[in-house]
């Protein structure tokens, strides 16, 4: 059954950009739907620490996000669990119209706020697929505790994955760090955790060639990029931070996207489409963090706002 109603704003993700769209949306009484997946786990959800969002000491991210959501929701936003599948517009000018179908039905707006998140990226090698669940992980908060007293691999390089290896050192017996280069991108005071970690080893100049066992992981076949000489790590878990995909191909064909299919935006987040905009994980910009994507959610409700009222006639001058 189609809701015939149009909304001023309709926010697409559920994760900091999108609740601090939503929040910034609601205090400014624009009639604001949040569209949320529980099917993708957002970055923030599942990193075990967040200790630089400022004013929080510490916190895990389930926790501040959902202190983002009850903040939102304190202002009236109203939410709704399901995931999107497309996306159509209809109208010119001041008819314009933006619908959004979703799983559960279809929601209309005159404005949209893109807050879709990332997933994570895969390392395209022989075994990841057919061991998912079976050792291959993206979540070391979600699997950790499966590999009490084992060996684990984690390769990337970046905050995540140190992060996310630093975590795994609670439960397995040994960490290795699998990076392409010979030292870590990820924040100084990470990397000197990580070294300091007696249960940290490190696997530099190298690259995951395949993910070998036979009921579960029992070991990845690795290549020194330098030398091209192969080894094989042994371990029972395989736990892959090399990145982030965005979660945008209901828009494509909508609005313009990079190679990654990132949503370009400008300043003000918007997208190449009137009455689009966009924020967070989602868009081509050079930090990924809590505190950029709420500060990309603020602004793009903002605009998004002004936007509305501008078609409505009722902007302040």
């Amino acid at each position: 059954m189609k809701n015939e109603k149009i909304r001023d704003i309709i926010i697409i993700g559920g994760g900091p950009a999108g609740l601090t769209a939503g929040m910034y949306s609601a205090r400014s009484r624009m009639d604001t739907l949040l569209l949320e997946s529980f099917s993708v786990m957002g970055q923030a959800t599942m990193t075990d620490l967040i200790e630089n969002y400022p004013g929080i000491e510490s916190s895990t991210g389930y926790d501040l996000v959902a202190g983002f959501k009850k903040q939102a929701e304190s202002f009236g936003l109203e939410t709704d669990p399901c995931t999107v599948q497309s996306i159509s517009v209809s109208g010119t000018g001041k008819e314009k119209y933006f619908e959004v179908i979703s799983d559960e039905g279809s929601h209309k707006a005159i404005s949209l706020i893109v807050a879709s998140g990332a997933h994570s990226r895969k390392l395209g090698v022989p075994g990841e697929n057919s061991f998912l669940g079976k050792g291959v992980s993206y979540c070391a908060t979600c699997d950790g505790p499966f590999f009490r007293g084992m060996d684990v691999a984690v390769v990337g390089g970046g905050d995540t994955a140190v992060e996310e290896a630093i975590y795994l050192t609670r439960f397995a017996e040994k960490v290795t760090i699998v990076h392409r280069r010979d030292r870590l991108r990820s924040a100084k005071i990470l990397q000197e955790r990580a070294e300091a970690s007696n249960k940290i080893d490190f696997a530099w100049n190298s690259v995951v060639e395949e993910i070998v066992g036979d009921d579960k992981v029992t070991a990845v076949r690795l290549k020194n990029v330098k030398t091209g000489e192969e080894n094989r790590l042994s371990c029972r878990g395989v736990f892959v931070f090399v990145g982030w995909t965005p979660n945008t191909n209901f828009l494509k064909g909508i609005v313009e996207m990079d190679q990654s299919g990132s949503i370009k935006v400008d300043s003000a987040m918007r997208s190449s489409m009137d009455g689009i905009f966009a924020c967070g994980d989602c868009i081509s910009k050079v930090l990924h963090q809590v505190i950029t994507a709420a500060g990309d959610g603020a602004t793009s409700a903002f605009s998004s706002q002004r936007y509305v009222e501008e078609l409505k006639d009722v902007a302040y001058k």
